[in-house]
This record gives structure tokens, sequence and C-alpha cells, in this order.
């Protein structure tokens, strides 16, 4: 409850505060736009769109002001010049529409005011229609569309009562003159008004909602990037931690696997030691922290190079016509170079394969894949490639997916230093290619031994 120094203020003094209060918001409603003087659909796609809207206010005021004329002169009797003037004052106006329809209105309904005052001088006619006439009461709500469309819901309703007001001051200074189209108007004018702030709100939420899903849409790519990220430090733990490991067991051995040590390198040998051991707790305490509630890290080894062919057979028995095909150097068995591979290569370099397959059963059921893993100048080539959907389709190898896809593929080859290559192919298939670098002694001095053909790389 307001207050003043000599106790609360009465309910009078609360509601007269109150109403200059709101009457003053409704002045700045009409004396201020609410919007830059951009043209209505401005933002359109099409350029006719964005056209449109001139072509209807030209067409309105070359309409409106011959008619106006013509009216004034013929059913009112005002002077050729005076209704000249008045008819442009009230119909050229309609020009701004598309762009400034309240400075418009400042024009137009001070030009319709005073020509009811002209008409009052005029002799009256016993079926006139007074105080406006039929053309400026259709190029009035044509007008007042366009404040709808455009203003704020206090704005139009200041508009709206403004001219019920000069509408019911007009009646006043002569009701008995021909029928009354204030009245009409004000009907009217509510009504257009309604549907056009109805359409202007509708086009605002729509925006709103568009851009919301513009956000949403960034957030979770967003997420879904670092869940990724978060996701390969998980599964990269095990292979970081091997080697922590090896390198503790070394240090710690070494004065006793190596005879005649100084003692300066004994201690030495310790504080490696001893700094492995507390840089592996610092990663599983930071692997803790990436891991999600509840869940449990995985317990079997991270799969790499050599159970491509597991994977591909599996993908093969859930209906999909795939094939594998490794270098040499890849191959297992004697003379392989498969160990040589960098874990977090040959852990990428899986788990693309898998993401590629995957995507290729949800997508593209039944599609013939075909899939090469080789070396080629000290690096790692992985190429996924596959041709249209077959008509059949097949029974999904998974029924649920992490829903990262090309986005994990992306962060496994960046974190290896390498680059991928992905988009369709002209025949509806797709194409995933990665590059991943090597240790010079993984790949041959020479050529490789299988070189990829032209048209797959």
């Amino acid at each position: 409850m307001s207050t003043s120094p000599a106790g609360p203020l009465p309910p009078a003094d609360g509601l007269l505060s109150a109403a200059r209060r709101n009457l003053r918001e409704l002045a700045h409603g009409l004396s201020h736009a609410s919007h830059p003087s951009t043209p209505l659909l401005a933002h359109a796609p099409k350029r006719w769109q964005r056209l449109l809207p001139y072509v209807v206010v030209l067409a309105l005021a070359s309409t409106f002001i011959p008619v106006t004329i013509t009216v004034l002169t013929a059913d009112y009797g005002v002077p050729g010049a005076l209704a000249g003037a008045l008819g442009v004052a009230q119909a050229a106006p309609l020009l701004m529409l598309a762009h400034r329809p309240l400075q418009a209105w400042w024009i137009i309904f001070p030009a319709d005011i005073l020509g009811a005052l002209v008409m009052l001088a005029q002799p009256a006619e016993p079926d006139g229609v007074w105080p406006w006439t039929p053309p400026g009461i259709v190029a009035y709500l044509f007008l007042l569309l366009a404040l709808g469309l455009r203003e704020t819901r206090r704005t139009v309703i200041a508009v709206w009562a403004v001219t019920g007001a000069a509408g019911v001051v007009l009646h006043l200074i002569a009701p008995d003159r021909g029928s009354d189209s204030a009245l009409l108007l004000t009907i009217l004018a509510a009504v257009v008004l309604v549907i056009g702030g109805a359409v202007r709100e509708r086009g605002v939420a729509q925006r709103r909602l568009a851009e919301q899903e513009t956000i949403s849409e960034a957030e979770r790519a967003q997420r879904t990037l670092l869940e990724e990220r978060a996701r390969i430090a998980r599964e990269l733990h095990d292979v970081v931690a091997h080697h922590m490991s090896v390198i503790t067991v070394q240090a710690d051995s070494a004065p006793y696997r190596i005879s005649g040590l100084p003692k300066a390198a004994e201690e030495e040998f310790t504080a490696i030691a001893a700094a492995a051991r507390e840089s592996l707790g610092e990663m599983r305490r930071l692997l803790s922290v990436l891991r999600s509630d509840g869940t449990e890290g995985d317990r079997a080894p991270q799969p790499g190079l050599d159970r491509l062919q597991q994977l591909v057979e599996a993908t093969v028995r859930a209906g999909l016509p795939a094939e594998l095909a490794l270098s040499k150097e890849l191959s297992p068995g004697q003379g392989s170079r498969l160990g040589e591979v960098p874990p977090a290569v040959d852990l990428s370099a899986y788990r693309i394969v898998q993401e590629a397959l995957a995507n290729v059963v949800r997508h593209a059921p039944g599609a013939r894949t075909r899939v090469l893993v080789a070396t080629e100048r000290n690096h790692l080539i992985v190429l996924v490639v596959n041709g249209p959907a077959a008509r059949r389709r097949g029974s999904p190898l998974e029924t649920s997916g992490t829903g990262h896809g090309l986005v994990g593929m992306r962060e496994r080859v960046r974190l290896t230093g390498g680059t991928l290559d992905t988009g369709p192919l002209p025949d509806g298939g797709f194409r995933v290619a990665a590059r991943m670098p090597l240790p010079p002694a993984t790949a041959p001095s020479a050529a490789p031994a299988d070189p990829l053909p032209p048209e797959d790389l």
C-alpha cells in the first residue's frame, strides 16, 4: 500500500496514480514505435515475398486516393481542391504501412477528423454516413491491421481508445447528422486489431520457439561433444594406465635387475616410480569424475584392430553384407606389425569402424559395405564405404546407439592428430575415411604393400 509522510494514501489517490501511470504508458505507446523501420516480411526467404508488402500498399494508395476524392465531391459536396487535399492526406500515407504504420496513423487519423469537420460545414444528407466516410472506414481498417501486425498490445489499445473517443466526441457535436459510423468503426477496429495482434503474437511465439530450438540444438551438440570426449578419456585410461604401470614396475625393479647401480641412480629410479604411481592415482581420480554416476568401469581390455574381423562377422550375421580387407602389415599372424600400432590409434580405428558400421545398419540397412584398413606413408588408413540402402530393410544390429555418430569419429581422429573425411556418394551411399599417423617404424620405408586404389581415397 502506498504511503506518504502524513500516512497511507487514500484509495482514491492510489487509483488516480495508477490511472496517470497507465495514461502515460498509452501515450508513450502512441508516440514511440515498438519496432525499427524495417519493412514487413523483410526477412522472408524469397524475393517476391519481400516485395509483396510494397505491392499491397501501392495498390491501396492508388485505389483509395481517387475513390476518397470522388466520394467527398459527389456524396458530401466538398469542393474539388479541398476534396483532393483531404483524399491525399487520408489515403496517401497508406504507402507507409509496410514499414512505418504508426507514423502513417498520425497522418491519417487527424486527416479523417479534419474531413469530418469539413463535412460538418456542408448540408446534411438524410442517408449520409458521418463522421467517417465509407472509403475512410475501409482504409482505416487496413491501417489498423498493419498496426496490429507490427505494434505492441499497449499501442493498439491506445489507438483503439483514441479512435473510439474521437468518434464519441464527433457524434456528440452533431448527434442528428445522418447515420452514425463512429460505433461501426469502433467495433470493426476492435475486431481487426484483435486479429492483427493474434497473428503478430503467434509470429513472435514461433520466432522465439525457433530461437529456443536453435539454442537447444547447439547445447545438445555441445553436450554430445563433451560426453564423447569423456567417453574417449575413459577408454584411453586403460591404455595410459598400462604404460604408467610398466614404468612403475621397471623403475622399482631396476636396482634388482641391474647390478652395480650408483646410489644416486637408485634414488632416481625410486623417485621415478613414486612419480609414476602418483600420476596413476591422479589419473584414476580424474577418471572417477569423468565417469557418470552409477556406472562401472569396463573390465574387459579395450578392443583394437585384432578384433575387426569379429566385428565385421557380427555385422554380417545381423544381415548387413560387409567385407573386411586388411593390409599385410596389419593381418594377424607371423610377421604382423599389428603390435606396433600405437594403442590410441589402435583403439580409435576400431571405434571408427564400429560406429561407421552401426550407422550403416541404422540408416542404410542391407547396403553392401566395404571396410579397408591399410598403412600408407607412415599413416593408418581406415576406409568404410557403403552403397545405397537395399529395398528390403534388415533388422538393426544395435537397437540403441549413443547418438554421437560422426562427432565421436571426429574427436577420436583429432586425438591422434589425424584427419577425417566423410560425406555422401553420388550413388546414394556414404563414405568414411580416416587417416591417422603412425610411428616411422610401423610403416615400411618404401611404397606400401597394399596401396589403396585411387578411387577409394
